[in-house]
């Protein structure tokens, strides 16, 4: 039986003005406090929840009440946000 023959496809470039324009070799890397940071949020927003739930509401600051949860979880994301810019 014969062999069929193989098709040769061109390779594909894409053109010129699509291309991006700033490669990853140009962009700088992320500061050292930026991952230092993140991470004390994240730890601080883990903390804060603990001890408000342990002191059974009482502690970090009393008078705010529920929204000690608003600060802890709020702590968590800002660490989310900061992390996301991390190269």
């Amino acid at each position: 039986m014969p062999k069929s023959q193989v098709r040769k496809k061109k390779v594909y470039t894409p053109p010129t003005d699509v291309r991006p324009t700033s490669t990853a070799a140009t962009r700088k890397p992320s500061p050292v406090w930026l991952p230092a940071t993140a991470v004390a949020l994240i730890v601080g927003g883990i903390g804060w929840l603990v001890v408000y739930y342990l002191s059974e509401q009482e502690y970090p600051v009393a008078t705010w009440g529920y929204w000690n949860l608003a600060v802890g979880f709020g702590a968590m994301v800002a660490s989310l946000i900061l992390l996301s810019r991390w190269r």
